[in-house]
């Protein structure tokens, strides 16, 4: 017959994080912070809906930032020149 023994144990606190560490966004959607050309009834239709639509480069995005703000997309700006149009 086996016989029981008795072991103490004693638990020690461990220090929890206050707060979480922050990570860095990566994709909030303004790492291409450009103006786009895009069709004039579209823009304000997505300002409305919110609703995504496409610029002349092909970019699908909602706009909500004023345009001013920011340089003209490049591939943007070339088609325009080129006489594309959307």
């Amino acid at each position: 017959m086996s016989t029981l023994k008795c072991v103490e144990t004693t638990t020690i606190p461990v220090e929890t994080p206050v707060e979480a560490p922050s990570r860095p966004v990566t994709d909030d959607g303004d790492h291409d912070r450009f103006a786009h050309y895009a069709r004039r009834d579209d823009v304000a239709r997505a300002y409305v809906t919110g609703e995504a639509i496409v610029a002349l480069c092909g970019k699908k995005w909602v706009p909500t930032r004023d345009p001013e703000a920011y340089p003209i997309c490049v591939t943007c700006k070339e088609r325009r020149a080129a006489g594309w149009s959307i």
